[in-house]
């Protein structure tokens, strides 16, 4: 799946990437808005910029995000 700009996500499971740090495990559950799409499709280390409801704009990386519907 690629993501698009404006998308609606959720944070839905913790990531294997190194970049995955424990404070956002608080994350998990969370939903937000991707902000600045990576191009590269399923990749963890391509981090994807979302504005999350309450927590302010973070990188995250893409095997922890779902579209929602």
């Amino acid at each position: 799946m690629t993501f698009r700009k404006g998308q609606h996500i959720e944070v839905f499971q913790k990531s294997s990437d190194e970049s995955w740090a424990d404070y956002m495990d608080a994350f998990i559950g969370l939903h937000g808005v991707i902000v600045d799409p990576d191009t590269s499709i399923n990749d963890p280390a391509a981090l994807v910029e979302v504005s999350l409801e309450g927590k302010g704009t973070h990188r995250l990386p893409q095997d922890s995000l779902r579209v929602l519907d």
